[in-house]
């Protein structure tokens, strides 16, 4: 065989080996990190639209996002505590923890919400200064479990608190997901009924309907939703608070209609979020950065036209 033969032999070997290597990187890289993130901000964002929705009908706030009121502090300083006061490698370990962690923060502080609420008869200002002094005194507490962190373990949760769709694979979806998706299948199927609170409990009540139960099954549901999504992608703003108000512009008030589409454009919002982080080969920016940039102008503009009503 002349050398020219050999040559062009290893050639076409060379190329096809660098093509099947090229192949399964490339298949590496979409099943094991771009497809979950995939996943995960779709969930994500369905969750939380879907909670705030819901949470705005059974406290009769427009401004009862699960990041305004304190949910997702509550469920970000159980997180920071299992991060920092464990060892790191907790977060290999804690498949399970971590989610029942937020989940146990998320409820606490739903309950809390609830029990204002309840007692002041669900004044909306009274319903958004309970969520901020919950998240005032959750960010005082987190301020002290920095102490106790190295720098490494505070960098990484700092960015883990400002929202990122990286943390997660498919053994944490394989956790997390699920519960996401059953809170949201489940405050969908209860529109219905969410319907009837507008009309104050009595309606409710003498619609065949039992608010103390819905409203405490909803607050549930949505705590369930609210702390699976903050284990996997840490806290994540305005979300939950825009997507509503705007779908209520679009399509009104009804909870039947309305849940679902919160879902979706939720989900949409979040997606776009992150294919946009994941165009950005530069630097990789926390999801929060961003839906804050974004959402903090459009709140103020929203509330300068007066189409928000808060008191």
């Amino acid at each position: 065989m002349t050398t020219a033969g050999l040559a062009l032999i290893t050639a076409v070997l060379l190329t096809d080996w660098q093509e099947s290597v090229a192949s399964e990187v490339f298949w590496h890289i979409l099943w094991q990190l771009q497809l979950p993130l995939v996943i995960t901000a779709i969930l994500v964002g369905a969750v939380l639209a879907v909670s705030a929705a819901s949470l705005q009908v059974v406290l009769h706030n427009p401004l009862a996002d699960p990041g305004i009121i304190g949910i997702s502090s509550g469920a970000s300083l159980v997180a920071a505590g299992l991060l920092i006061v464990q060892p790191i490698q907790l977060a290999q370990g804690a498949l399970y923890l971590l989610p029942l962690g937020c989940f146990i923060g998320a409820l606490l502080s739903t309950w809390m919400i609830y029990l204002v609420a309840r007692r002041l008869r669900g004044a909306a200002m009274a319903v958004i200064l309970a969520g901020i002094a919950i998240s005032t005194v959750s960010g005082a507490l987190m301020a002290w479990l920095y102490v106790l962190a190295d720098a490494q373990a505070l960098r990484n949760l700092t960015f883990w608190l400002m929202g990122s769709l990286y943390q997660t694979d498919w053994m944490i979806l394989s956790v997390a997901g699920p519960v996401m998706l059953g809170s949201v299948v489940y405050q969908c199927w209860q529109s219905r009924q969410l319907n009837w609170l507008y009309g104050g409990e009595t309606l409710a009540a003498a619609a065949g309907v039992t608010p103390e139960k819905l409203i405490k099954k909803t607050l549930l549901a949505s705590a369930l939703g609210v702390g699976a999504a903050v284990s996997v992608a840490g806290s994540i703003a305005f979300i939950g608070l825009l997507v509503p108000h705007f779908l209520r512009l679009v399509i009104g008030y009804n909870n039947r209609a309305l849940l679902p589409a919160c879902a979706l454009c939720g989900a949409v919002v979040l997606l776009a979020v992150a294919t946009l982080t994941e165009y950005l080969h530069l630097i990789t920016l926390p999801v929060s950065m961003i839906t804050a940039t974004v959402g903090g102008p459009l709140l103020l503009l929203a509330l300068y036209r007066g189409q928000w009503k808060v008191a």
